[in-house]
């Protein structure tokens, strides 16, 4: 039997709404993928920390949000490695850790942009193939000619975090952008007011 491939959708999931999940989605079903794994992260070296809940809050709403979606999986892998945790460690502790299974990382074309200043960029692209989704205003040119790249045509959604964040804090309704079980879990622990 071949290795399962496994697709790494990377993110702080601060909360998750449907463009992540209709990413993930797209990803399970119209790629060779055979899972796509949100995996959590608990600090981004780029991001400020204060915006974010807590990891264990994210991770929750991210299972709420997946509930019975067969091939997608929360991971919490990156909250026991050192911090702040780069994509490559990451993906050498679950190669070691899955030696059966085949990573394949998930990211957008905005990512894809600046890939090149990532920690061993180099290694990134010489070992793992990288599943690419649009994302509008970016044209990574240089890199979608790269052999270990695929691009794809997964529906692009003008949704951030940060605009249902902010949603929250001005008490407006965030029915539809992210699934209702997510919505209560935020409300009931009154999370980004």
């Amino acid at each position: 039997m071949a290795n399962k491939k496994i697709g790494l959708f990377f993110g702080s999931f601060n909360p998750i709404h449907v463009g992540h999940l209709i990413i993930a989605n797209y990803m399970a079903n119209f790629t060779e993928l055979d899972e796509v794994w949100f995996v959590v992260s608990p600090q981004n070296p780029f991001k400020e920390k204060k915006s974010l809940v807590n990891m264990y809050d994210r991770l929750e709403m991210v299972n709420l949000a997946i509930e019975g979606a067969d091939k997608l999986r929360a991971s919490d892998i990156e909250f026991t490695l050192p911090q702040p945790s780069y994509t490559i460690d990451t993906l050498t502790y679950l190669q070691e850790k899955h030696p059966k299974k085949e990573f394949v990382l998930i990211m957008g074309e905005d990512n894809l942009q600046s890939l090149r200043k990532w920690k061993n960029a180099d290694i990134i692209l010489r070992d793992y193939k990288i599943i690419v989704y649009p994302r509008p205003g970016y044209d990574a040119v240089e890199m979608k000619e790269h052999p270990s790249v695929q691009m794809t045509d997964t529906p692009v959604m003008e949704l951030s975090s940060t605009f249902l964040r902010q949603a929250i804090k001005e008490n407006k309704s965030i029915k539809f952008y992210t699934p209702d079980k997510v919505a209560e879990f935020i409300d009931k622990k009154g999370l980004y007011l």
